[in-house]
């Protein structure tokens, strides 16, 4: 997924601004037969005739082009702790004072802002590197088996880390036990998702969107993940202390939380 979405990816479509639009006609790239929703589509898109120079998702990709590790950490950071946060609201999984703004929400912001972002924006550099010239249907092939062979399990070795770390554990033991239980489920989610999403973002998308789609997969499966996740552990949680399912969500606060408090969210987004 992380595959040629990087600079040169986002500078080719960043030089290519195309004219202004029409002030007698349609917006660019619309029909004209409902307004106000195009309007907003080319505010949120730049619009066909505004590529480059309108529109909040241009806006994204020309500061990801001019400063990428930045905008790349102040993603990550904020949709990781926006998933966290998201997961429990969707889970009913309270704190001991009732609220969805758990302690993990600002733990997984950081994690995603000071961890996952440098990481995957240095192993991608890597990666461009080493296959920077070749462009070869062999080269392209051997960059993603690089990709999905080293690249992803790093990236998902670190992210078990950090979650076992993030939910609790203190001792090497309690760590290596939850990567050892979560790699492989973590890397088959990683090998079915990743070549579905690159194959339509191929087909379908322009190259310079491909950082934001990957970033909304990643997003949005990390949260269903999360809330089936919570879910799971409430029930377990409600069953130990009160023999059912039965309880009002505030059962997550309760003491005797697992290694599998996290979600083994697959893909580390190509933030």
């Amino acid at each position: 997924m992380s595959i040629k979405i990087e600079r040169d990816t986002v500078r080719k479509a960043t030089e290519s601004a195309a004219a202004g639009p029409r002030r007698d006609g349609p917006l660019p790239g619309t029909s004209g037969k409902h307004p106000i929703l195009e309007k907003v589509g080319t505010a949120i898109t730049g619009g066909k005739g505004n590529a480059g120079t309108k529109g909040y998702l241009m806006a994204y990709i020309n500061e990801l082009e001019k400063n990428p590790l930045r905008t790349k950490m102040l993603t990550s950071g904020t949709l990781a702790g926006l998933q966290e946060f998201l997961a429990s609201w969707l889970a009913k999984d309270r704190n001991k004072h009732g609220n969805y703004f758990t302690s993990r929400v600002p733990k997984m912001a950081a994690y995603g802002a000071l961890v996952s972002a440098p990481l995957g924006h240095f192993l991608i550099w890597c990666l461009q590197k080493a296959f920077k010239g070749r462009t070869s249907l062999r080269a392209k092939i051997l960059q993603i088996l690089v990709s999905n062979l080293i690249i992803a399990p790093i990236q998902n070795s670190v992210y078990l880390v950090a979650m076992a770390l993030i939910a609790g554990a203190r001792t090497y033991h309690q760590v290596r036990a939850t990567v050892r239980v979560g790699f492989m489920k973590v890397m088959k989610v990683s090998w079915v998702t990743s070549p579905i999403c690159l194959a339509f973002a191929q087909q379908f998308l322009p190259e310079a969107t491909w950082v934001p789609f990957f970033n909304v997969v990643a997003f949005v499966i990390g949260t269903y993940i999360n809330t089936v996740t919570k879910r799971k552990r409430l029930a377990a949680l409600r069953k130990k202390h009160f023999g059912d399912g039965r309880g009002d969500g505030r059962s997550g606060s309760m003491p005797g939380g697992r290694n599998d408090d996290y979600p083994p969210i697959g893909p580390n987004p190509p933030y």
